[in-house]
């Protein structure tokens, strides 16, 4: 038998935000609640200008080889903190090339952040749409309740989406926490790694 179902669905998003915190949700492509920042300035975590060095292949190795290790994540920041020590020593703690590396770090890393930007907003959208659904399905049970002969047949059927699609719904909204932390994750590392190649660069 129906029983009326009164949910705030889409509230569930809201409720991610944190105490003393509010999301921004004029814009439907971003229920975080960190700032957005579609974009990152390579210029705001490294404090002179970066130009196109002419390496030789050996230097470009290395120092193609160091970026792609300080930008995986699974490298802790001590042992990138060693990697670049071990770099800085064998290069003559050249500020140049530690820049070289920062500059592609920072593409790598800056352009994993925009796709995982995109897939919140694609994420926000589908929750979006999926909450949609579950209020549609539930205007056409008070509809059909309303009538004076029900089909409860209808009503049921209507009634195990509401509850499949709600479940759905929830399951996925358990991972947005996460989602809105790793853009800051990255750019928390993309510091860390301007820094420790900085201290590098200047300690020769």
């Amino acid at each position: 038998m129906y029983t009326h179902k009164c949910y705030a669905v889409f509230a569930l998003v809201i409720s991610c935000a944190t105490a003393g915190n509010a999301a921004d949700f004029s814009d439907p492509t971003w229920p975080c609640i960190q700032r957005k920042v579609e974009r990152l300035s390579v210029g705001l975590m490294w404090p002179a200008p970066l130009s196109e060095e002419v390496l030789d292949p050996a230097t470009k190795t290395a120092v193609d080889e160091l970026a792609e290790t300080l930008a995986l994540r699974r490298v802790d920041l001590e042992e990138a903190r060693g990697a670049v020590a071990t770099f800085a020593e064998a290069q003559g703690h050249d500020m140049a090339l530690m820049g070289a590396v920062f500059e592609r770090v920072f593409d790598r890393l800056s352009n994993r952040r925009t796709r995982i930007i995109n897939g919140i907003g694609e994420f926000s959208l589908g929750q979006i749409a999926l909450s949609e659904k579950i209020d549609g399905a539930r205007a056409e049970m008070d509809s059909q309740m309303a009538q004076s002969e029900p089909d409860f047949d209808r009503v049921d059927a209507l009634e195990e989406q509401v509850d499949w699609d709600q479940r759905i719904f929830t399951d996925r909204q358990k991972t947005i926490t996460y989602l809105c932390e790793t853009p800051t994750l990255l750019e928390k590392r993309l510091y860390a790694i301007s820094q420790m190649l900085q201290e590098a660069g200047q300690s020769g």
